[in-house]
């Protein structure tokens, strides 16, 4: 006689999901394939809590991969969203918290003159992209590998072991010709940039670069790096773009860009400035943002952009994060989760690195933080998966990805980040 296994909630929902939708997901890295087992099913949030379906409640440091930089659930910012929701969910036409929202960007990053919203980080960096081809007039443009700035055709390209490679689509449905136009070269790597610009120069419309990188794990910038890439992209009239996407007001209250000292000549924004709504951005030099619709000839328009309820969720959460010392008790929250990690995980002998810029962190199950592509590609994926597994068992979430970066909000307390400690203390010991 056979006995009867009852399914788990999540379980229940990923069986059901998978009839109608591609993976059971909308978006491939929440399908767990990378660490195995079943996508967790989340039903509400508050702070830094998150609980699933089956009613596990977990300390979270996705945070919806970055937006919730204030927490789940602010209640100023849930006000903003009521009191928004209450006049009208859309308009298509302007609102006067788009202006808020356009003069709110412009005062806080440094390289801002101009902006345009949009719905989505990958549509404000397919526009901008589209805007610097445009602009001058060239076809091609530079990305770095491991870098990821959306799913824009242009942009899903690869490199190979560590070369300068010509048309080669990570994803079926990029038009071979059409990838032909993007070079890929190595993270950090400056002579790189300097050598193919000496040959390339004149037909490079824009770089575009995660100033830090957040989607091969994190990884931070050598400041000769950053320097060298302004000063040809100067040199040979090509534009620099900034995908801040992802770094945009949470390393920083004016971005990497502040940071690091970089002006970039586009940048492109989403997560944060949202607050969780689907929100992005972009924009920078006055004359070159001239060339859009309706005033030149770049064309790029959205049904939703500046939808009033984002809006007013985006402005409710830059105003809270603008309190003196935000960005400051961010990075010291931050820093203590990855420094008591790494000593949790050398007490018990494992191999493993940890680094954080502002509020973003990243793990790595190597012997030291990766600068580059090649090297985050030597981390053990089996140890990341045994432990994300055992923390998620232990009432911790992370990414459930070794190559993703992490995020710790304002509303991760002392007390969350001792008790993830103590976890990974108990993980560790047991994967000796």
């Amino acid at each position: 006689m056979k006995l009867k296994i009852e399914m788990t909630k999540n379980q229940a929902l990923f069986e059901r999901a998978q009839r109608h939708i591609p993976g059971g997901v909308n978006s491939p890295v929440r399908a767990f394939r990378s660490v195995g087992g079943t996508p967790c099913f989340f039903e509400r949030a508050k702070g830094s809590r998150i609980c699933d379906a089956d009613g596990h409640e977990f300390i979270d440091y996705v945070g919806s991969w970055g937006p919730m930089i204030v927490g789940h659930a602010h209640p100023e910012v849930l006000q903003a969203v009521y009191d928004a929701a209450a006049l009208g969910l859309s308009f298509g036409a302007p609102t006067a918290r788009e202006i808020e929202m356009a003069d709110l960007l412009v005062r806080l990053v440094p390289s801002m003159e101009m902006v345009r919203l949009t719905s989505s980080g990958t549509e404000a960096t397919m526009s901008a992209i589209r805007l610097a081809r445009g602009f001058t007039g060239r076809d091609k443009i530079i990305k770095f590998a491991g870098c990821y700035h959306g799913h824009g055709d242009s942009l899903l390209v690869k490199a190979g072991s560590g070369a300068l490679t010509f048309g080669h689509p990570s994803s079926a449905g990029v038009p071979a010709s059409l990838a032909a136009h993007t070079l890929v070269l190595d993270y950090n790597a400056p002579q790189q940039l300097i050598d193919t610009f000496a040959q390339w120069g004149d037909q490079i419309a824009a770089v575009i670069v995660e100033p830090v990188v957040g989607n091969m794990n994190l990884i931070a910038p050598t400041q000769e790096f950053l320097r060298t890439m302004r000063e040809v992209c100067t040199q040979y009239g090509t534009v620099l773009i900034y995908d801040e996407v992802m770094t945009g007001f949470r390393v920083a209250l004016g971005g990497a860009q502040a940071l690091y000292g970089i002006t970039p000549d586009l940048s492109t924004f989403g997560k944060v400035i949202g607050g969780g709504m689907p929100v992005g951005a972009f924009g920078g030099r006055r004359d070159i943002m001239l060339q859009l619709a309706p005033l030149g000839p770049v064309y790029q328009a959205g049904t939703l952009s500046g939808n009033p309820v984002a809006m007013a969720a985006g402005l409710a959460t830059l105003k809270l994060i603008q309190a003196p010392g935000f960005h400051d008790r961010l990075g010291a929250a931050t820093q203590q989760l990855t420094a008591g990690l790494s000593a949790a995980a050398r007490k018990h002998g494992i191999v493993f690195s940890a680094q954080h810029v502002g509020g973003m962190f990243g793990l790595y199950f190597c012997e030291r933080v990766p600068q580059t592509y090649d090297e985050v590609m030597t981390s053990d994926t089996a140890a990341f998966n045994r432990f994300f597994h055992a923390m998620l068992a232990a009432g911790c979430y992370f990414a459930p990805s070794a190559f993703e970066a992490g995020f710790v909000s304002a509303a991760h307390t002392a007390e969350d980040i001792a008790a993830t400690l103590a976890a990974a203390d108990r993980v560790f010991a047991g994967m000796r």
